[in-house]
This record gives structure tokens, C-alpha cells and sequence, in this order.
């Protein structure tokens, strides 16, 4: 699974994305919102991304991860056969498709709990959840209590355990491969399934499709515990995330730099390992919003695309589109986007061609994908680090102050006497001993030995 190294990631959430209704009537016609998608393909082939994740997409009852049926594409979004055409398009582009697989949990519309909630302790179906209790009652006054995934009833647990579970949810994984060529998935709430129960979805796949990949969200504790030859291939870097936000609020290059050379360093624990890093997604508060200095998009987004892992990009945070996350509710995490409203109004409309810049400078120079990672010099404004391949040296500095700085590339490169920023298109040649280049504020570099 090398080739995981070279993807760069578009996370788009559809029902949100393309104007779904926040509530799904069973009893309207099919609206075939998907046809919108084929502007979004060209816009992220353009960006340079080179994978899709797409958010819950199988029929639910309200926000995706409220699965009714896991063999059918939402009516809110289009049809089984408009998707298969959608994946083709974006096959034809060179993007990869990964699908959102919620498979802890269903919704309250999913037939097995509907079956429960007609027949009771007659129903077939009393062992496909956890903890149901007849002797107990819940909100709903279903005449039973459940396990809802994170107290929310809305979310039945499945049991995990249970052999037909099991087989449901392996055999509805085949199918998206067989019917529509999917390439990966990315399972919710991983931490909550268990390991048998990966290993076996991750054998089915693999026969079905040897280069099939699964990224797990795993929010807490040690990411090696979920990433094997049988198990995962990635997970989602909340470490990093947190640190790439929180490093910039608060003046503070050590935390992410801590963060970076534990996991990649020499000894890094997660060396070699391709994790799934982000700045925001449909769960947290969109990164425009979260920064208190809006420019610290460039130098974040340089540090993004430039650090070890699959760097991704949440839709419409490449154009500065703001979102808080408020309790009870992430539908403002999750905005319907016209695309080309979106581009015309763009809160920061340098940063897309920034990040489309990123994006071809990761999937053209392989030291940025696959080289080792090695801190130079950390300051509470001030960053420099290395990219290595071979006889190949890169390196990134980024400039969190109000200032601009100055540094010696002879210092870095005492080897050197022409060198390249490949993000500013600028040469500099050595001249008195000494190859001086600035790093504006709020901004970066990038540089190697010519």
C-alpha cells in the first residue's frame, strides 16, 4: 500500500455540500443532486487532489450517519446508477473514491430496529443491537432501552459481535466494490469496532480488490494499534491537528513541532506510517473559523502539505469558508456550496491557488511524500524543517509573526551556492559567503540545493 504515500485528499460531506433537506422524507421522488458533483471533480482534478472522501452517502433518515439501508445511495443525493457513473467520471480523472462506512451503529429506520420496534421479543433481530432491555423503556417509548452510540438514541448500537451483523456489513462492503469500483473506506468510529472484526472486513476487501484501502477516525491513543497488513492502512491524525490550529493561535511552533518529531522523527512512532492529516472536517469547527489571524491559513496549509502523512482539504475551506461547530448540531460545519459563488466570494481568495500550489509541488517531487522528516529549529514564531530523500534535502520554514524574517541558506545548506524556493519561484545564489532569503510574515518557503 506505498501508493497511499501519494494521495492528497478532497473531503467533501454530500447531503451538506450539494443542498440535501436536513430531514429525509421516504416518501418523495429521487433528486438526483449528484449531477453537481461533476463541477466539484474538475474543480478538486484542478486543485490536485487526487483522492475523494465521501461523507455518508447511504440512505439515512437525517445526517448520514443514521444508516436506513446500506446498499442504497440516499434519494436526497440521486441514484445507485447515477453514483456508479459519478465514480467512473472520477476515475477518469485519477481520483480515487473512499466512501464514509458507518458500521458501529445504524439508524432507528434501519430494518433489523424496525423489526425489534413492531415485534418486540419476537423479532429475529433482538441480538443485532447491544443492550436491549424489554424490562426498560427510552424517549421514544419503544417499550425497550438500547446502547446509542455516545448516549444518542438516535444511533443504535449494532453488536459487534454477532454473526450476522457481521455478514450484513462485510457483504454491503463487497457490493460498493463489485457495483461501483469504490477504492477505500473510511470507517466511523473505528476505535469502536473490533479487531476481529477489521481483519475480517479487511480480508473480504482485499479479495475483492488487492489495492482496496481503509482509514480509520480514531480520535485517542496509539495509532499503531489500528494500522497493519491486516487491519488498517491509515488513520485520521487528530494529534496533529490540533497542534497544526492550536501552534499558530498561540505563538507556539514547539507544540506542533513536539507533535511532529514524536511521530516522524528518527525514532518517531509513526514513521513510515501514512496518516490522514487534516486542518478541519465535518465534525470540528472549519480552520478560517478556528484561527484568530485568518493569514495563518498560508503558513498552516504550507506545514500541511509539506509534513509527513495524506494531506486533506475539508470542501470549501480552501476558499476560507468559515463555520462554527454549536451544540446540538453541525449543520453549520456542513454548508450547502453553489461552486461558483463559492470561488467569486471567497473570504481568502489567494488561498486555493496557494494550496493548488501545495498540491503540485506534493505530487511532483517525491521527497515531499515519501521523504524522512527531521526538525532544524523551532521558535515560538518560527519553524524549519527537513524533507530527505537520497541525496535530495528540502527544506520548509514558516514565519507565524508579524514580522518578516531573514535567514542563511549556507547555514542550512553549507554545502550549497544556487538554491531554489520552489513555493516563491525565486533563485538565490551565495554571494560574500552568504545566501540570504526572506521569509515574509505569515508565510514560508521551501527550498532545495540547486
Amino acid at each position: 500500500m506505498n501508493f497511499l504515500h501519494d494521495l492528497t485528499f478532497y473531503h467533501s460531506y454530500p447531503l451538506g455540500m450539494l443542498g440535501a433537506p436536513s430531514i429525509n422524507d421516504y416518501k418523495k421522488n429521487t433528486v438526483n443532486r449528484l449531477e453537481d458533483l461533476d463541477q466539484w471533480l474538475e474543480h478538486i482534478k484542478n486543485l490536485g487532489c487526487t483522492a475523494l472522501y465521501i461523507g455518508p452517502i447511504f440512505e439515512s433518515t437525517a445526517h448520514g450517519y443514521d444508516t436506513k439501508d446500506f446498499h442504497v445511495v440516499d434519494r436526497r443525493l440521486g441514484t445507485n446508477e447515477l453514483f456508479r457513473k459519478k465514480v467512473e467520471l472520477a476515475h477518469d480523472l485519477g481520483i480515487k473514491v473512499v466512501l464514509d462506512a458507518v458500521l458501529n451503529h445504524t439508524g432507528r429506520d434501519f430494518f433489523a430496529f424496525q423489526d425489534i420496534q413492531l415485534k418486540k421479543q419476537d423479532s429475529c433481530y433482538t441480538s443485532w443491537y447491544k443492550n436491549i432491555n424489554f424490562c426498560e423503556n427510552n424517549e421514544y417509548n419503544d417499550g425497550f432501552s438500547y446502547s446509542g452510540w455516545n448516549g444518542c438514541n438516535d444511533l443504535p448500537v449494532l453488536n459487534p459481535e454477532n454473526e450476522d451483523v457481521k455478514r450484513h456489513l462485510i457483504e454491503a462492503a463487497e457490493y460498493w466494490i463489485d457495483e461501483f469500483n469504490i477504492d477505500g473506506l473510511r470507517l466511523d468510529a473505528a476505535d469502536c469496532l473490533s479487531k476481529d472484526f477489521i481483519r475480517r472486513l479487511n480480508k473480504a476487501v482485499k479479495a475483492k480488490k488487492p489495492d482496496f484501502f481503509m482509514i480509520g477516525e480514531i480520535i485517542h491513543g496509539d495509532y499503531r494499534e489500528w494500522i497493519g497488513d491486516d487491519l488498517m492502512e491509515s488513520v485520521t491524525n487528530y494529534e496533529c491537528y490540533k497542534g497544526l490550529f492550536s501552534s499558530h493561535n498561540d505563538l507556539n511552533y514547539h507544540e506542533i513541532a513536539w507533535s511532529l518529531n514524536r511521530q516522524f522523527g528518527e525514532n518517531g512512532i509513526y514513521k513510515g506510517m501514512p496518516l490522514y492529516s487534516f486542518a478541519d472536517n465535518h465534525d470540528v469547527a472549519r480552520i478560517a473559523t478556528v484561527l484568530k489571524n485568518k493569514s495563518n491559513l498560508y503558513p498552516l496549509h504550507i506545514i500541511l502539505f509539506t509534513m509527513p502523512g495524506m494531506p486533506s482539504i475539508y470542501y470549501g475551506s480552501e476558499w476560507g469558508v468559515t463555520g462554527e461547530k454549536v451544540s446540538g448540531t453541525d449543520i453549520t460545519l456542513r454548508p450547502h456550496l453553489d461552486i461558483y459563488t463559492a470561488q467569486k466570494t471567497a473570504d481568502q481568495p489567494g488561498l486555493s491557488g496557494t494550496i493548488q500550489k501545495l498540491t503540485w509541488l506534493r505530487n511532483s517531487n517525491e521527497v515531499l511524500r515519501r521523504g524522512t522528516y527531521r526538525q532544524i529549529l523551532v521558535e515560538n514564531d518560527f519553524f524549519i524543517f527537513e524533507r530527505a530523500l537520497g541525496n535530495e534535502r528540502w527544506l520548509i520554514a514558516v514565519n507565524n509573526s508579524a514580522k518578516d524574517k531573514e535567514i542563511d541558506l549556507t547555514k542550512l545548506f553549507p554545502e550549497g551556492d544556487r538554491f531554489r524556493d520552489m513555493l516563491n519561484d525565486t533563485d538565490y545564489n551565495k554571494h560574500n559567503g552568504k545566501a540570504l532569503i526572506k521569509i515574509h510574515s505569515q508565510w514560508g518557503i521551501i527550498v532545495k540545493k540547486q
